[in-house]
């Protein structure tokens, strides 16, 4: 009876193991070439999320001086309106493309320069919001008319 036991286990045992070892002969095991042409593509990715980044800084960069500009005249502020509806636009796109990379992100591939890319874009949705307020928001404030006629004074 105990030999009855163990010809089942070892029968059992080829069983799964001859499977393991069918399933593994028709398995295509990635190339180097393959696996080469995959790092690169994570390395170009990375390379286009920098690149991103440095023109969404810029970008920033750019809006920022604008909210420093003191001599704006209507067709400034048409201008200025104009432009903030333009960067509103281009924030959301790369908002949108954010979104794409959660899967990456998931995976823990390109981790640091996702973390950058989206830390630029935040802060070109800041900047978008000073340049609204300082021109278009804060002036209808009374107290901010008051307090800007007294700095303008020292």
């Amino acid at each position: 009876m105990e030999c009855l036991e163990s010809k089942d286990t070892i029968e059992t045992t080829f069983q799964v193991v001859r499977d393991a070892s069918y399933s593994e002969k028709k398995l295509k095991v990635p190339t180097e070439e393959e696996i080469n042409k995959f790092l690169d593509n994570i390395l170009e990715l990375q390379r286009l999320l920098l690149d991103k980044t440095v023109k969404i800084e810029y970008v920033t960069e750019l809006l920022e001086k604008i909210t420093w500009l003191d001599k704006i005249n209507e067709d400034c502020l048409i201008q200025i309106n104009t432009l903030i509806g333009v960067a509103k636009d281009f924030h959301s796109t790369l908002i949108r493309q954010f979104v794409r990379l959660n899967f990456i992100r998931s995976k823990g591939i390109a981790k640091q320069e996702i973390k950058h890319f989206k830390s630029a874009i935040d802060n070109l949705k800041d900047s978008i919001a000073d340049l609204e307020s300082v021109f278009f928001s804060l002036p209808q404030m009374p107290e901010f008319n008051d307090t800007t006629k007294e700095l303008s004074l020292l």
